[in-house]
């Protein structure tokens, strides 16, 4: 979707269509999903944030600044909706557990996997990064989640953080 036809969908949803923001929801949802993924490391608990984040932009979408990228506004909601999950729950320390893959998945990527050895190589580089990350600090370990997964710049992050 391009900029003019965010901005025609935006104004439809603002006044009140289900439709345009459902295609807003297409359009986002799974960005929203991966940065609540990441930061709240299960499936379900992202799932359900995904969706009290698109409860909270519609009710919100009046205060929305056109000023600013709507994707930029819509990541904001959803990481200060996580940090606040975490810090109500007091989950930083699942933050990147990953859950375990069905079969039918693992079939798949195997399928398109150059070799095993090559996937055995990304597999236990993938995990070294992990469990480095998993060994930092809440304090270092968030800014890293909002900067790669949330796509948010550093003054964003700072101000999310309070830092």
């Amino acid at each position: 979707m391009n900029e003019a036809q965010l901005e025609t969908v935006l104004r439809e949803a603002q006044m009140g269509s289900a439709g345009a923001f459902g295609e807003v929801y297409g359009e986002f949802s799974s960005r929203v999903f991966g940065l609540c993924r990441k930061m709240l490391g299960s499936q379900a608990a992202a799932e359900d944030a995904t969706s009290e984040v698109f409860e909270r932009a519609y009710e919100s979408l009046d205060s929305y600044d056109r000023a600013r990228p709507f994707d930029r506004w819509i990541l904001t909601i959803a990481s200060r909706h996580c940090l606040n999950r975490l810090r109500r729950e007091k989950l930083e320390q699942r933050l990147f557990r990953e859950e375990p893959k069905d079969a039918q998945a693992d079939v798949r990527v195997q399928a398109l996997a150059p070799s095993p050895l090559t996937a055995l190589e990304t597999k236990r580089e993938r995990e070294q990064l992990l469990d480095a990350i998993d060994a930092l600090p809440d304090s270092y370990r968030l800014p890293l989640v909002l900067r790669y997964y949330g796509d948010l710049s550093y003054d964003e992050i700072a101000e999310q953080l309070g830092t």
